[in-house]
C-alpha cells in the first residue's frame, strides 16, 4: 500500500509546477510516506520543523473559529502548506510562485489513501 501511495504522490508531484515535496507524517513529524524532488529544502523535511504544525494548529484552534484544518506559510523562496488529517499531517512544500490553490486541490485526491494509513499510524505503539 505504501509503495502504491508513494508512486501516486510522485505522479501528483509532477503534475503541479513548482511543487517540491509531498510528505505524510504522524503528528510528531515522523515520516510515513514522502515524495521529494532535489529542490526541496532539507531543513523543512526534518521532524522538528514538521512537528511545529501540531502546536500551531492547536493554538489556531483556540481562536474560537472552530478546529483548524490547514496552515499556509509563505517564505521568501518557498511556501509550506500543512493539512490536519489527524493522526496524520500532510505537508506540501513548493516554490514561492507555485499555485497555492492547485496544491490545496490535491487534498481531495490524497484523502482516499489516508483512512487506512491513519488507522495503521493510530494503532502503532
Amino acid at each position: 500500500m505504501v509503495d502504491d501511495l508513494r508512486k501516486y504522490l510522485n505522479h501528483l508531484l509532477e503534475k503541479v509546477n513548482g511543487l517540491h515535496c509531498i510528505l505524510i507524517t504522524d503528528r510528531d513529524g515522523v515520516p510515513v510516506v514522502r515524495s521529494v524532488t532535489e529542490k526541496a529544502p532539507q531543513l523543512a523535511l526534518r521532524p522538528n520543523f514538521i512537528s511545529t504544525f501540531g502546536m500551531a494548529t492547536d493554538q489556531a484552534s483556540k481562536l474560537g473559529l472552530g478546529r483548524n484544518k490547514t496552515v499556509i506559510s509563505m517564505y521568501s523562496s518557498y511556501q509550506v502548506i500543512q493539512m490536519n488529517k489527524l493522526p496524520l499531517v500532510i505537508t506540501f512544500i513548493g516554490s514561492d510562485n507555485c499555485n497555492t490553490g492547485h496544491i490545496l486541490s490535491l487534498e481531495s485526491q490524497i484523502e482516499p489513501f489516508l483512512k487506512d494509513l491513519g488507522t495503521i499510524v493510530a494503532d502503532a505503539p
